[in-house]
């Protein structure tokens, strides 16, 4: 049966004007999960109000038993796979029964079903965003249209089961128990959860008690299947829980209002009391395999990627990122959750705002403090990318379909909105934010809202005019490019300092002013290197403005947006870029240092200067380099300079170069430090790309280790890829690692080693390409054969790949293809070849669907780029 999965904003638009909905009841029968069946049952009453007399509900689904409305029989000659039409409504209250056999899934929508390898036993969890409940059970299936979910469940009686809200009932029968859960309050389909199997669990509680004298108690768990629970640092799981709880029930005024055994709408009067109408509440953290995320904001049970349980090793910057990605997703029980985005459109009212939210409280409330710096030279940089590629669109974007919203949860939804946010609490003050965003909630708690009801919200507390604001930041695309122009005198002092602005849209080549509230710093060489000299809060509101506090300073760096208080990319001038190549490791504070290297960073990939230059400023300071995330950040942008934007007849020069300084900085490093294991790691990526380390990578994966380092096995697989990928590991060494380690990463990670060699491409392509992959297979097999280094030698078969791959696999499995796939080009006549070839098809095919054809583009966009730097020589 053929469906068509898509679903547009006009129908949703009128779907969503003309019905109401009141409940679901949602049946689910998992006892036979643990076995081979391939579906399970699944029935669905939903009671809604209707203006009119026919519309349709969502299922996806190859067999449906019944259908009745208001107890009538509905004929299913029509249903296409995705819809069942609904004919002869009532004006007013109706009652729709569906049931159904649904299919399990093993690419993460839906139901997902997983058996471990090392145990066998099986485990079940739910992703349902943006439109995948309706894989599970009927329903109406667009954020706007809220309703009351009871969830019932059978299940094995020795398994976990839970959802969103606790249970409240279950009855045993035979080897399999009922569970029934509370009704949940008003939420969309998309945020639905439910998780079902033997899963390993830890306890805690949060409480507190407010200035008003309400008190509230929050029940932790956090969750993750039986192998893992020796990783699951449950104790720090917790504290950031506790601290977001902290943070959040501040900074909101409005109580968590998930997961409780009750719920009555919260008053509209907040004199008359917050806490008493969210009693029991629950608040679940669960870390699964195979998903096809990060993480998911299910309101009282949020699910996460195991890739979050460290098996040893684990650096600061790995556990500052957990603890943004769960106050990332804590952020949403507000935003998002409570009040949800009518429709697509609005997606970044709840990315954008968590966004944000998941670094700020993650640096102002908790011990991972260098989280800020992480978000600056980690994070906005996948803002930067896609705000200059052919596809930008503003963070205020117009989503016409389902396929459309999916593609937007990208760099400019979620980092360019939270770097514009940041820039929003600059100009206006944190104290003004939130108290705009306590009533957005107060307003519009547990319904839908738009963008004009936020800004609502916000505007009485500040008198900066946030439409127009919002017209010169949301509206608009493209990053500023911000400047000082600096005139220095006798001795290198400053006479004159002049920032400037420039942006040109990239959709309607309009030139765009901003406000920007920033800082601009100046550093001059002294005994130490770089010292401040100056630090100097600039407003710019129009196309330049002069910093009086600079002149008489000497500045032999001159660094605009110190801080990165704004969204926009910081030029240095031609001084200040030799300057850092040079001394740019004596700058003494992170984020300043790290602002520099992301300056460098993107003169490089916008073909300013040279890629060479950017290498061999790495080559001299990165050795010098006292933070390991800036050296993690940096390491993978060198990375790339190498591979893709040095002319290919000089990397395997800078290869050997980058191999040289990680085996002198290995062993300078302080024994179990971060820059230790950060060195370690890097030795094991330059070794897949220089023969030079083999060596060295053969005895670090024989144990021969630096003192203080951990040979964990993330990094024992690292230095197998790269092993094979230099023929100097065979499959015999990597079946021999794969015994030590046969656990689910172990044998992903085998999928990767045994990519990585280049004999392998012809069979990596056919099993990418044929077999049917979870996403755990999929990604492992696609890094694989980067490391194997494919080149064009499969740009013909690419093409003929992209007229069947959006029809054959989910789309987040079809674009993972399409961009790592996409063949390596060079500056030569094949390169240029195989991107003609690309380009060709996508000028013939401008019916293939449009979500297809804008990842295409961006590809092409990428390679584009890259053959420019290559054109950049040395001066």
């Amino acid at each position: 049966m053929t469906s068509d999965l898509n679903l547009t904003r006009q129908e949703c638009d009128a779907r969503g004007d003309q019905l109401k909905v009141r409940t679901y009841r949602v049946e689910l029968d998992l006892s036979e999960a643990a076995t081979d069946a391939e579906t399970y049952r699944s029935r669905s009453t939903v009671v809604f109000d209707s203006t009119g007399t026919s519309t349709w509900i969502d299922l996806v689904t190859d067999v449906i038993d019944s259908v009745t409305v208001n107890g009538r029989q509905v004929h299913l000659e029509d249903y296409d796979g995705a819809r069942i039409l609904l004919h002869d409504l009532e004006i007013g209250e109706n009652t729709v029964v569906v049931d159904a056999l649904c299919k399990y899934s093993r690419t993460g929508e839906g139901l997902h079903r997983f058996t471990d390898p090392e145990d066998g036993n099986t485990y079940l969890y739910t992703h349902c965003e943006p439109t995948d409940a309706r894989r599970m059970f009927a329903c109406f299936e667009q954020p706007d249209l809220k309703g009351q979910f009871t969830f019932v469940v059978t299940a094995p009686s020795q398994w976990l089961v839970r959802s969103n809200q606790p249970e409240v009932s279950s009855e045993p029968a035979g080897e399999c128990t009922t569970h029934t859960f509370a009704p949940t309050p008003p939420l969309s389909s998309y945020i639905v959860a439910l998780i079902a199997g033997p899963y390993a669990v830890v306890q805690d509680t949060w409480s507190v008690k407010r200035a008003d004298g309400s008190s509230q108690t929050i029940e932790l768990t956090a969750m993750c299947r039986r192998g893992m629970l020796e990783h699951l640092e449950s104790d720090e799981i917790f504290y950031t829980t506790k601290a977001g709880l902290d943070f959040y029930d501040r900074a909101y005024g409005f109580p968590y209002p998930w997961g409780g055994s009750s719920y009555a709408a919260p008053a509209k009067d907040r004199s008359e009391g917050r806490a008493e109408n969210f009693v029991g509440c629950k608040y679940d953290q669960v870390f699964v395999p195979e998903y096809n995320i990060g993480a998911m904001e299910n309101p009282g049970l949020v699910t996460f990627t195991e890739d979050y349980l460290f098996r040893g090793g684990a650096t600061t910057m790995q556990r500052t990122s957990r603890a943004a990605v769960i106050l990332h997703e804590m952020a949403h029980m507000w935003f998002g959750d409570l009040v949800t985005p009518k429709w697509w459109d609005d997606l970044w009212l709840k990315e954008s705002f968590a966004d944000l939210m998941g670094y700020q409280v993650t640096q102002e409330a908790t011990r991972f403090d260098q989280a800020w710096l992480q978000f600056a030279s980690g994070r906005k940089l996948w803002a930067y990318t896609y705000d200059q590629l052919p596809s930008t669109h503003p963070v205020i974007a117009r989503i016409e379909d389902l396929e459309a919203a999916a593609q937007n949860f990208d760099g400019i939804t979620y980092s360019k909105g939270a770097a514009v946010l940041r820039q929003l609490q600059a100009i206006i003050g944190p104290e003004s934010f939130f108290a705009g965003a306590r009533d957005y909630f107060a307003a519009h708690a547990f319904g839908s809202a738009t963008f004009n009801d936020l800004l609502t919200a916000l505007q009485p507390h500040t008198e900066h005019d946030l439409w127009r604001w919002a017209d010169a930041w949301l509206r608009t695309t493209s990053p500023s490019e911000l400047t000082a122009d600096t005139s220095r005198g006798h001795g290198g002092a400053v006479t004159e300092l002049v920032v400037r602005q420039r942006c040109t849209d990239r959709i309607t080549g309009d030139e765009v002013v901003r406000p920007h509230q920033l800082q601009v710093a100046g550093y001059a060489l002294g005994e130490a290197g770089l010292e401040r000299t100056f630090l100097a809060p600039v407003t710019l509101t129009g196309e330049s403005v002069e910093v009086p506090e600079a002149v008489g300073n000497r500045a032999d760096l001159v660094l605009v947006n110190a801080g990165d208080l704004t969204y926009g990319i910081g030029r240095l001038d031609e001084q200040s870029q030799h300057v850092a190549s040079t001394h740019l490791s004596s700058i003494t504070d992170d984020l300043d240092r790290g602002a520099v290297w992301t300056a460098l960073w993107n003169l490089t990939r916008d073909a300013r200067i040279p890629a060479s230059r950017f290498v061999d400023t790495f080559c001299t300071q990165a050795p010098a380099e006292s933070n390991a995330m800036i050296l993690r950040i940096v390491a993978g942008q060198v990375q790339t300079a190498v591979g893709h934007f040095l002319p290919a007849g000089t990397r395997t020069a800078a290869w050997d170069a980058l191999g040289g300084v990680a085996r002198v900085a290995i062993a300078g490093a302080e024994p179990e430090s971060d820059l230790q294991r950060t060195w370690a790691d890097l030795l094991a990526e330059f070794a897949s790309q220089t023969d030079t380390l083999a060596g060295d990578a053969a005895a670090l994966a024989d144990g021969k280790v630096p003192d203080g380092l951990t040979l964990t096995d993330e990094l024992r697989w690292k230095l197998a890829a790269s092993l094979v990928r230099q023929g100097a590991w065979d499959e015999a060494e990597v079946q021999h690692l794969l015994e030590q380690d046969n656990t689910l990463i172990g044998r992903t990670s085998s999928l990767t080693a045994l990519a990585a060699a280049p004999q392998a491409q012809d069979e990596t392509w056919r099993r990418l390409v044929e077999d049917e992959l979870t996403n755990d297979a999929q990604r492992a097999l696609l890094t694989g054969w980067g490391i194997s280094d494919p080149g064009t030698k499969y740009a013909q078969p690419y093409v003929e790949l992209l007229d069947s791959v959006w029809g054959d696999r989910v789309q987040s499995m079809a674009q993972r293809l399409v961009i790592g796939l996409f063949p390596d080009v060079d500056a030569d006549d094949e390169g240029r070849a195989a991107l003609g070839a690309i380009r060709s098809w996508y000028d013939d095919n401008p019916g293939s669907p449009a979500a297809l054809r804008r990842i295409v583009l961006e590809q092409i966009d990428h390679a584009e780029r890259a053959l420019r730097a290559q054109q950049v020589t040395q001066d």
